[in-house]
């Protein structure tokens, strides 16, 4: 599916929901449950609020769509939870805050339902907003390619509008006759980053003529108590070896500093916390260690070289795979259509093979450079930049 195709389908459904502009207050509801959902969630606020100020967004998120003037009434940090284990541990706080929005549904229905991702959550509350008579709008497909292909069926019934962004997604839809637009990805228009390695350095206060590895540890809680501890063994093992190698660990928004520094110990010294500029952390770095999920991507549209790891509770990882039926689990993997970053999962990601693997990737300049080859077409693959532009259309058209 061309991204012309899906654009044609995408003006056709604008124009027969004409824009115009209106002072009349419109209220959305808005529900992103996790650090990458967040920050597409402001950037969308944003867009929308430049055509049309008369529109009220509130819901769960976390600190960009909280900037971006979207009324918070959960902390996406707290649902911010993977795995079936995972989730059973955290079912108090998941409950409140889906009962208090089964309560908004009912009781001061909304203009307009926007779910980003999140689907355990997100789709029985679609489910919920159909049952009242709020039309929703879906932003970044579940991964019925991956596994659970049969939700597509109920996705039909519950959902007015698929906002999807990878290229292949809208065709899965077209063909079950849901309505689908292919806005883009994201990713294109939000990282961009102007400024060389040297630099980038500077700007963190790292020496420039020292190898400086990054430990992205991912944006929950669960993940950081399950891989944090693995990053910093692997790291311990590449300075013995290396003993001027400097570590940036970025803080993702949906944590503190203090969930991270117990973890580090005696490595806490030659480790650099940053909060934000995470681009600019991964041009600074000639090399990342990184949890699966949306980073990964992020990280190959930057060019550095990396190594994918990812561990689950034992019976989480079970029923996975016998579930998942892709051959990768990174983003970056799955868009290239081919390993571009070295996949390390569950007793694979071990200490020495993470730090193995990135050893090769600073200091092998051969193995290094097919690395940073292979990242070359992924931003091609993804399509056109301007993906939020598109889905503010949307959004202004359902409203």
């Amino acid at each position: 599916m061309s991204h012309e195709v899906s654009q044609t389908g995408h003006d056709a459904f604008c124009a027969a929901h004409p824009l115009g502009p209106s002072s009349e207050v419109k209220r959305v509801l808005i529900v992103a449950g996790e650090a990458s959902g967040d920050a597409y969630g402001g950037d969308l606020i944003r867009k929308v609020h430049q055509r049309n100020t008369a529109i009220q967004f509130f819901g769960i998120g976390g600190q960009a769509m909280h900037q971006a003037g979207a009324k918070i009434l959960h902390d996406c940090k707290e649902l911010a939870v993977v795995g079936f284990v995972e989730v059973i541990r955290h079912f108090g706080v998941i409950s409140r805050a889906f009962n208090e929005l089964k309560r908004i549904l009912q009781t001061s229905p909304p203009d307009l339902v926007i779910l980003i991702d999140y689907p355990g959550f997100n789709l029985r509350l679609a489910a919920l907003a159909k049952k009242a008579g709020i039309p929703v709008l879906y932003y970044i497909s579940p991964q019925i390619w991956a596994w659970k292909k049969g939700r597509i069926k109920k996705i039909k019934r519950i959902v007015d509008h698929m906002a999807v962004i990878l290229p292949f997604e809208a065709a899965l839809y077209e063909q079950e006759g849901i309505p689908v637009t292919f806005v883009g990805h994201p990713l294109l228009d939000m990282v961009q980053v102007a400024v060389s390695r040297d630099v980038a350095v500077a700007e963190l206060g790292l020496h420039p003529d020292k190898p400086v590895v990054g430990l992205f540890p991912g944006s929950r809680k669960s993940e950081i108590a399950r891989m944090l501890p693995v990053l910093v063994e692997a790291a311990r093992r590449i300075r013995r070896d290396h003993l001027d190698v400097q570590f940036v660990l970025p803080v993702a928004s949906t944590l503190s500093e203090a969930e991270i520094t117990p973890f580090l110990g005696e490595l806490q010294p030659a480790v650099k916390l940053t909060h934000g500029a995470i681009h600019t952390v991964m041009r600074a770095c000639d090399a990342i260690a990184s949890v699966s999920g949306t980073v990964t991507l992020e990280i190959a549209l930057v060019g550095t070289p990396q190594v994918i790891m990812y561990r689950l509770a034992s019976m989480t990882y079970a029923v996975a795979k016998r579930l998942v039926k892709v051959p990768f689990i990174g983003l970056c993997n799955i868009v290239a259509g081919e390993q571009v970053a070295k996949e390390l999962i569950q007793d694979q990601a071990s200490p020495d093979a993470i730090a193995d693997e990135i050893q090769k990737l600073v200091y092998d300049e051969v193995y290094r450079k097919a690395a940073i080859q292979k990242l070359s077409d992924i931003r091609v693959t993804l399509g056109k930049s301007g993906a939020h532009e598109r889905l503010a259309d949307l959004v202004l058209s359902m409203v």
